[in-house]
């Protein structure tokens, strides 16, 4: 089970750290034409998105390989569990449902790696 969680933890790093990255450094008319979304938020708003799913994806790695604050990687994922609520909720209002499977499943991927860590499977 551990391995499974490394995996989740993994997975889920890579794309929040790339989703973030690209939220935080573009600018919201490039990102509009991929992410739609966006346009019922400021740019402010969507760098703090950006901003936040990078520490996520920090936080599900590094403080289970340094063993620093370990307990924060099962925070990052109960962050992102709170970021994918939020999404869904977005991709609801706007009518946007092939997004919501996505997000679910990202959503249930970090459950996983929060239950896990703060349960049987903790660092």
């Amino acid at each position: 089970m551990n391995v499974a969680l490394w995996i989740a933890q993994i997975l889920l790093a890579a794309v929040f750290l790339l989703a973030g990255f690209i939220k935080a450094t573009r600018s919201r008319q490039d990102l509009s034409g991929q992410m739609p979304w966006v346009e019922d938020f400021s740019d402010g708003q969507v760098r703090i998105i950006g901003i936040l799913e990078l520490l996520a994806g920090l936080g599900l790695i590094l403080p289970a390989v340094t063993g620093i604050l370990p307990v924060l990687t099962p925070l990052a994922a109960v962050g992102l569990v709170i970021t994918m609520i939020g999404a869904i909720a977005v991709h609801l209002r706007r009518k946007e449902y092939p997004g919501i499977a996505v997000n679910v499943a990202f959503l249930l991927l970090a459950a996983f790696v929060a239950w896990g860590r703060f349960g049987p499977y903790a660092l």
